[in-house]
């Protein structure tokens, strides 16, 4: 299998931990969108990462589409979410607060990143940070209840919320600095800095330098 996308895309990072927590072997295609949007159009006419290209020549994208298949391939016993019941929901729930984090600190991110600063709203990035400490204020308490060895998703072992949860922390305290989210999330902080240590997720490492 082939992904491409980058590390500093959390989507991109969310799937390539994925595969490597369920030892699924891939290729990384490192490309940024604004530096490769032709190259990223002919997987994907949205021009979005990430993208899988299967052993078989097809085409996945969405990070969300791309679990879910990842998840078939391995079968129940092995999926990052449960199959079914409230295990299932109450992981569904958790992956879709982290992205929904993901998106927020992302958002802020771009305003200044992607706008002329006699254009940027002040507005727009205060609405997406205050929602994303919300965000993050919920998954401390969830990271408080899982206490320092259990998983959030009150899994046996890793699932996609810790997953998804980690990235999107990792991705906020790295692009919204001025936030201190350790700080505000430090039950968080703790669960997320214990999943970094954990080869799967060094092997995906955000880059150092957040451009």
């Amino acid at each position: 299998m082939k992904l491409v996308g980058n590390f500093l895309s959390p989507y991109t990072r969310r799937v390539a931990i994925s595969l490597d927590v369920l030892g699924l072997p891939y290729e990384l295609e490192s490309l940024f969108v604004f530096k490769a949007a032709d190259v990223v159009r002919t997987y994907n006419p949205l021009v979005r990462i990430p993208v899988l290209v299967l052993d078989d020549g097809d085409v996945l994208i969405e990070s969300s589409a791309i679990l879910d298949e990842v998840d078939q391939m391995v079968g129940p016993e092995r999926a990052l979410v449960p199959a079914n019941g409230k295990p299932r929901r109450r992981v569904m729930q958790l992956v879709a607060l982290a992205h929904g984090c993901m998106e927020k600190a992302q958002w802020a991110f771009y305003e200044r990143r992607l706008r002329k600063p006699e254009i940027v709203l002040e507005s727009w990035i205060e609405h997406n940070e205050t929602r994303l400490l919300a965000g993050l204020a919920h998954l401390d308490a969830v990271a408080a209840e899982a206490g320092a060895k259990g998983w959030l998703g009150g899994t046996p072992r890793i699932s996609q919320a810790d997953i998804s949860t980690t990235v999107a922390f990792t991705f906020a305290n790295a692009v919204r600095p001025g936030l201190d989210v350790a700080k505000a999330a430090p039950r968080l902080a703790a669960f997320a800095a214990r999943c970094e240590n954990l080869a799967a997720f060094k092997k995906s490492p955000l880059p150092a330098q957040i451009a």
